[in-house]
C-alpha cells in the first residue's frame, strides 16, 4: 500500500466514523455500534502509524515500502 492508498483509506475510515457518530447524535451507541466504532478507531490508528513509518523511512533515505503495519495492540498503546 503506498502513501496515496493509505491516505485514501484514512479518509474512508474517517467518513465511516463520522457517519456512525452522526447517526446517533444525542443518543447512546449500542454494543455492536460501539464495537464497530472501536474497530474503526483502531484501524485509523494503524493506518496513521503506517503512514508515519513510511514518511520516516523516506526522510532518512530508506525504502518506505519496507514499512509494515504494526499490530493494533501496539499502535493502541502509543502515548499521544
Amino acid at each position: 500500500m503506498d502513501d496515496a492508498e493509505i491516505v485514501q483509506r484514512i479518509g474512508e475510515l474517517a467518513a465511516q466514523e463520522h457517519q456512525l457518530e452522526r447517526s446517533h447524535a444525542g443518543k447512546a451507541l449500542g454494543a455492536a455500534e460501539l464495537e464497530r466504532l472501536h474497530s474503526i478507531e483502531a484501524a485509523l490508528d494503524q493506518c496513521w502509524d503506517l503512514l508515519r513509518q513510511r514518511r520516516a523511512r523516506r526522510s532518512v533515505g530508506e525504502n518506505p515500502d519496507e514499512a509494515e503495519a504494526r499490530p493494533i495492540p501496539t499502535v493502541e498503546g502509543y502515548q499521544q
